[in-house]
């Protein structure tokens, strides 16, 4: 494990638990026993307190900190991988990874350029692992059901939509504090929903222009290069010559008495019909004196990583955010163990063909948010408005510029 943060509490850390308990298990597999053998991070101060927290919940793991300590991780006899750091920071733990031959998965998003998922891509194919990718959004049960009826032909030709998903004050001022300078919340939660998108409704469409508008003052300086708010617009190209847009607004400086933790909705409008849902409000409100909205929230979601007294009398930590880990190792299992060795390379080529979390099927994402960063950087030099086009003439991702003749291409190659 790579990362001892707020995601490792939220999903890891529940799946590896439960994993050490009980195994995973399939019929095609077998019994699969999964342990967290070693962690690296920046300190290791968080890892020593989950150690001493999880006593017998968890294998006794060694802990590496530093510089070095990915590469320390590397030489303990790890077979797999999973990279839960700062965005920035994901490609070089990743690479070193894949060099050494291990399955990796990635937290959101993958990489911030094309030229570095195609580095990783190279490498999985290269060294025979896996390099997959967490989109926990496709396994919430709303948005699973979205993707079922659009496949079905119950919706038909999506044409526009409008996704929003706004973090609190704690994330950007105290939780990831130590990172955000020169980040913006585009990159860390927009990519949600444009992976859903894109996976949801595409295949026969090719994405065409990226434009993006941001706002700061609260989290760095009104001139700086920190970002408030991110208003992004993704625009995909049919091919009987319509579009379909699709504006996704994101912020991390919602108050923190918010009553729920994010808010988060989207709507996607078709030629026949409209689909609206909202992953706050999901059909439970509460309100305990002196603990909501604090460290409550009077609109919780408990399809995400919920924790529940079973009837049966167990505790248990359960939900989309922690099952879609599962399947990372599930396939990694399956690649392995699900046959003969002489096989092996016939169930890797299945797995890599899972679209939903492969990094072969994540150019549109990485292009977008590659996009989405260069067109940022852009105004926060005091040139904004440029649109990022894709595919044309000039190269796969070239940032057009008002008032400025020149074109800057940020990527040569097709998306």
């Amino acid at each position: 494990m790579i990362g001892m943060g707020m995601i490792f509490d939220e999903t890891y850390r529940p799946f590896f638990e439960r994993a050490h308990a009980e195994g995973i298990y399939r019929r095609d597999f077998g019994v699969i026993d999964i342990e967290l053998s070693a962690v690296a991070s920046r300190t290791g101060s968080r890892a020593e307190k989950y150690r001493q927290e999880a006593g017998a919940k968890i294998t006794p793991f060694a802990s590496f900190a530093g510089a070095a300590s990915t590469q320390q991780l590397l030489t303990h006899g790890v077979d797999a991988v999973c990279v839960a750091t700062p965005d920035d920071r994901h490609f070089e733990s990743a690479r070193l990874a894949l060099e050494a031959g291990k399955h990796v998965l990635i937290e959101k998003p993958s990489v911030l350029k094309l030229q570095e998922l195609d580095a990783l891509d190279t490498l999985a194919k290269k060294n025979n692992a896996l390099a997959k990718i967490v989109y926990h959004k496709l396994g919430d049960p709303d948005h699973k059901k979205l993707h079922t009826h659009y496949v079905d032909g119950n919706f038909q030709h999506v044409n526009n939509g409008y996704c929003t998903l706004l973090e609190p004050k704690s994330i950007s001022g105290s939780q990831f504090a130590e990172w955000i300078q020169g980040r913006n919340p585009g990159t860390y939660v927009a990519v949600h929903y444009i992976k859903l998108i894109d996976f949801t409704f595409g295949g026969k469409w090719k994405l065409a222009r990226i434009t993006c508008n941001g706002q700061r003052g609260i989290v760095g300086p009104a001139t700086g290069n920190t970002w408030d708010s991110v208003q992004l617009q993704i625009v995909y190209a049919y091919p009987d010559g319509r579009e379909a847009a699709f504006d996704i607004h994101t912020s991390w400086v919602t108050p923190d008495n918010f009553p729920g933790y994010v808010d988060q909705e989207v709507q996607f409008r078709f030629d026949n019909g409209v689909w609206n849902a909202h992953q706050r409000k999901r059909g439970v409100e509460m309100t305990i004196e002196n603990r909501t909205p604090g460290n409550l929230k009077i609109t919780p979601n408990h399809h995400y990583n919920g924790s529940f007294l079973e009837p049966w009398g167990e505790r248990s930590q359960r939900g989309y955010g922690i099952e879609i880990i599962q399947k990372f190792f599930e396939e990694v299992a399956y690649v392995e163990f699900a046959g003969p060795p002489a096989l092996r390379e016939e169930r890797l080529t299945q797995m890599r063909a899972l679209d939903y979390n492969d990094v072969g099927a994540d150019r549109n994402t990485v292009a977008i948010v590659q996009a989405m960063e260069a067109l940022l950087e852009r105004q926060a030099q005091g040139q904004p408005a440029g649109v990022v086009e894709v595919n044309g003439p000039r190269g796969g991702l070239v940032l057009l510029t008002p008032g400025k003749i020149e074109a800057a291409v940020l990527y040569s190659n097709r998306v």
